[in-house]
């Protein structure tokens, strides 16, 4: 991998992480459980389209990992990883079908996702049913907050891309390295 690709992508990680740091700082807008904005989504969605699906599995199993070791427990790595990666998966298969357009709608599928695979952790780990309660909340904050995020990677990637193409030493990393 070129140096400046991983140069971008670490940029990137620690942009994700910073967001996810402030936004870990915010008192819960709502009192339940699981419920947060998911700023740090923003740079995954950049990077997914920016640059390759690879690079923004990348760029989020590092934040989790980094933000598990630097202020997490060891609990919240399993909830972040499922939820992590189903939102993932489901983003990436969105995105292809829509071709990198309506990354508000490829966001809020992706964020109800992640909630989804954060409740099925929670309902793995406690055995309890009664976690089902939280879906109605867990599915409306992820279809609000999901739009804001991808509204937000949207207009990041309007600012960032025209910029990034006047720069001399910009090229878009390819999908192979």
């Amino acid at each position: 991998m070129p140096i400046r690709k991983i140069t971008t992508l670490a940029l990137f990680t620690t942009l994700s992480l910073i967001i996810f740091t402030v936004e870990s700082a915010i008192p819960p807008l709502i009192p339940v459980p699981g419920i947060k904005l998911g700023l740090a989504n923003i740079i995954t969605l950049v990077v997914l389209v920016a640059f390759s699906h690879k690079d923004a599995l990348l760029v989020l199993l590092l934040r989790i990992l980094l933000s598990t070791v630097l202020f997490g427990q060891t609990m919240s790595l399993l909830y972040s990883l499922v939820g992590g990666i189903c939102c993932f998966i489901v983003m990436v298969l969105l995105n292809h079908l829509l071709r990198s357009h309506w990354l508000m709608i490829t966001s809020a599928f992706g964020a109800i996702s992640h909630n989804l695979g954060q409740l099925w952790v929670a309902y793995l780990i406690t055995k309890v049913p009664g976690v089902v309660v939280y879906l109605p909340f867990l599915l409306l904050s992820g279809i609000i907050t999901g739009l804001f995020t991808g509204l937000c990677a949207h207009f990041t990637l309007q600012k960032l891309l025209p910029l990034a193409i006047r720069l001399p030493f910009y090229q878009k990393p390819d999908d192979d390295n």
